[in-house]
């Protein structure tokens, strides 16, 4: 079984000013640790809120083959939060079930979830999801959405993933 690249950017100002531990990025890597089965490895980055380096930052983990990129962090209504422009701008295709799926899962937990802008999109062979900076959130989310994400990467031309059934329940029709 090939090992798949896959990119973790966390958008936070103060994080990449090492004000605070990024969580959030490490709740992906937990995430990714426990569900899938593919040996992986990851491509993670730490940056500021700035639409510039974001779109940078995605498209070198594009270049690079990743064929998944998780963002967290940058979703909100606040004038910084820019990842879902950034994620637009790199990708050739938007995929908005995502976001839809993943603020439906969290208004059961927070009624400030219709504030969250996440989103998806395709990028050549890389699918970018755009996740809530909140580690509880992230968890939730990522719960949500993986069971398409295998199958997506497949309709993309990724390499085939693989996930520990009893843990994640992906779907492939």
């Amino acid at each position: 079984m090939e090992t798949v690249k896959i990119g973790i950017i966390t958008a936070s100002d103060r994080a990449s000013a090492k004000i605070y531990d990024d969580q959030s990025g490490s709740e992906i890597i937990r995430f990714l640790n426990d569900s899938l089965i593919n040996p992986w490895e990851s491509d993670y980055k730490v940056v500021p809120d700035e639409l510039e380096i974001l779109v940078s930052v995605m498209e070198e983990m594009v270049a690079n083959n990743c064929c998944l990129i998780i963002t967290t962090g940058g979703t909100g209504p606040a004038k910084r939060d820019v990842t879902p422009e950034a994620t637009e701008i790199v990708c050739d295709k938007m995929l908005p079930g995502f976001g839809e799926l993943m603020r439906q899962i969290s208004l059961q937990h927070v009624p400030t979830a219709i504030l969250s802008r996440q989103t998806a999109g395709i990028c050549n062979a890389s699918l970018i999801i755009n996740l809530p900076g909140k580690p509880s959130a992230i968890k939730q989310c990522l719960e949500a959405v993986f069971p398409a994400v295998p199958y997506c990467i497949d309709l993309i031309g990724g390499p085939y993933l693989e996930c520990d059934q009893n843990k994640i329940k992906i779907y492939r029709p």
